[in-house]
């Protein structure tokens, strides 16, 4: 049995960890749950599992019946710290999972990372802890995966697929009208808000490369990313030998979800599986750069290192936040994403306290630029 403390249980990923939890109670034992915000989702998730400990991160109280409940982002952490868990899903988004997950490596606990800031922003302070980290974002559970579960597996490419989001048709030009209904529509995956419109201006397939870059050891020169409409071929890794191998499944992120729990081991996760008796295409094609502006962006930011990444992240949330408000337009999203991170000063990233203060500031700065640009009160 596998004690397992769940960080954004209330989540897209969280839920989906509860499912496989549901699936297999005789396997894991949810021992910590942690919330944002939602109180009465928290409280109804503790009914059902009886944690050790609970916490919403951001404050407040909750109806539950546990041993300890922690309120607060130091309380949430103390809940984690207290839960005894073996492994440590980090599925909140933004800047703060990075915490969670520099917790569960001091913890000795494996961390399966659905937290994109994690290594986008924390790469740096992270990797050198050492520790078990397990992927759950479907592209990188699928390089691990080709890779035999060998991290340091040796190879000669990394192929990142992305479903080119709704627009991959258009070009970066014709955007600029775009609403947020229309960037929210994803054309193969269900996604958060956030997520979804960093599908759209493909800025999170740049943060994929930058985690690929510290998870795999990989030189950016050895990351390529490619279209896959389909979002059948989940990503690729090419030997010395010039063989290719893929990992393949219909869209759903419970599978590698379920692995980075049950690793060694593969279980059934009721997925449905490829149709081999109906014909259907799998198509590739080739990343035309000039429509998303966005992933150059994180490439550049990601090859700088030091804190720029920090700063993209911060700059680009802010911005994401003011488009879906109807603040600025779609394209407005990397206008004010580069402002702000060619006003930074880049230095090497040494601390979470030091990338924390980065991340405000760059908030901060995202902010002004969006207040003077587009008279945003």
């Amino acid at each position: 049995m596998k004690n397992i403390a769940l960080v954004g249980c209330t989540g897209s990923i969280g839920r989906q960890t509860l499912s496989v939890v549901r699936r297999y109670p005789d396997r894991f034992r949810i021992c910590c749950l942690v919330a944002r915000s939602s109180g009465e989702s928290l409280s109804a998730l503790v009914r059902e599992f009886s944690p050790k400990t609970a916490a919403l991160s951001s404050g407040g109280r909750a109806d539950v019946a546990c041993s300890a409940f922690y309120s607060g982002e130091e309380g949430a952490l103390r809940a984690v710290e207290e839960s005894g868990a073996d492994i440590v899903v980090v599925a909140c988004g933004g800047f703060g999972g990075l915490k969670y997950s520099l917790l569960a490596l001091k913890m000795g606990a494996r961390l399966a990372l659905a937290n994109k800031e994690t290594l986008v922003c924390g790469g740096d302070i992270v990797m050198p802890l050492g520790g078990e980290i397990i992927p759950v974002d479907s592209e990188h559970s699928a390089i691990w995966q080709c890779l035999n579960f060998e991290r340091r597996a040796p190879f000669k490419n990394l192929i990142i697929t992305a479903s080119g989001g709704p627009f991959r048709d258009k070009n970066f030009g014709e955007l600029e009208g775009v609403t947020p209904a229309q960037a929210l529509s994803h054309p193969t995956w269900s996604m958060g808000a956030k997520i979804t419109i960093d599908s759209a201006t493909l800025l999170n397939k740049g943060y994929e490369v930058i985690e690929a870059h510290h998870l795999y050891n990989a030189d950016y020169a050895s990351i390529k990313t490619v279209i896959q409409p389909q979002s059948i071929v989940h990503s690729m890794v090419q030997f010395e030998d010039g063989a290719i191998l893929a990992q393949l499944s219909n869209p759903t992120m419970e599978l590698p979800i379920q692995l980075a729990l049950t690793y060694p081991e593969r279980l059934d996760c009721a997925l449905k599986p490829l149709d081999w008796d109906s014909a259907f295409a799998l198509q590739f094609l080739p990343l035309a750069r000039k429509k998303y502006p966005m992933y150059d962006l994180a490439l550049a930011c990601g090859e700088a290192g030091g804190i720029l990444p920090t700063v993209l992240n911060a700059a680009g949330e802010e911005a994401v936040a003011a488009f879906l408000k109807g603040e600025i337009s779609f394209c407005d999203i990397w206008r004010v994403t580069d402002a702000v991170v060619q006003g930074a000063a880049n230095c090497a990233a040494e601390s979470y306290e030091q990338l924390a203060a980065c991340d405000a500031a760059a908030r901060s700065a995202a902010q002004k630029v969006i207040s003077k640009r587009y008279n945003v009160n």
